[in-house]
């Protein structure tokens, strides 16, 4: 899951990407609203929160833009101001939820996932499940024919990726926009890397996760 962060407080903005960091997702940041327009527009994400009060561009206007466009993606504001009318003005501008500071970064990561999962559709609200392959979203257990398996954060988000797109083949480029923090590389080989370790520890048969040479890779379902 790819996620933009428009955020201008230096403190609270390290706090939060790198606390997205160690959940596994990929974490764009904007210091600025003109800046985090730009990146909006440019990039595809699964969510973004943004700040209320940027230098520049306001986050009110910014999300105002986005929805002007057309743009569907998922915007939590952050904001010092707790008022009523303040939270209201937040939603009437296109937000779709608010988080007032200081906030616990536990309370953020669930409201992030909230708005994630009603952006995707998903029919379980946090669970994923191809075949005999399951992985729950808040608890981040992942079992195999239901006996546990143990994954690293980013071994988790290939997995979490690849369960939200079953049957459909995603290519390198996919995966390294929503789940690393950079646009392709033809000469890296990390998906690679990554995706054999997780074979290994939920695939070795290679039944799950079939390569289809020049394309990616596709979830099968095998129970």
């Amino acid at each position: 899951m790819r996620v933009l962060v428009v955020e201008d407080d230096a403190k609270i903005a390290s706090f939060v990407v790198k606390g997205l960091k160690q959940e596994g997702y990929a974490v764009d940041h904007g210091s600025d609203g003109d800046t985090g327009l730009a990146l909006a527009k440019s990039t595809t994400y699964d969510a973004a929160i943004v700040d209320v009060m940027l230098p520049g561009l306001d986050g009110l206007s910014l999300v105002r833009r986005l929805r002007a466009d057309r743009a569907e993606l998922p915007v939590l504001f952050l904001s010092a101001r707790a008022a009523v009318e303040d939270r209201v003005k937040g939603l009437q501008a296109g937000g779709d939820d608010y988080l007032t500071k200081p906030f616990a970064f536990a309370e953020l990561s669930a409201r992030l996932q909230a708005l994630i999962r009603r952006a995707s559709r998903a029919p379980e609200a946090t669970r994923l499940a191809v075949g005999d392959v399951a992985l729950d979203l808040v608890t981040r257990a992942v079992t195999v024919g239901g006996e546990p398996v143990e994954l690293q954060p980013r071994e988790f988000s290939l997995l979490e990726y690849l369960l939200r797109h079953p049957g459909r083949s995603v290519t390198k480029t996919m995966i390294l926009e929503h789940v690393w923090d950079y646009s392709f590389d033809p000469q890296t080989n990390v998906v690679d890397v990554v995706m054999s370790r997780l074979r290994s520890k939920i695939d070795p048969e290679k039944v799950r996760i079939e390569t289809r040479r020049g394309v990616g890779y596709v979830f099968k379902r095998t129970a």
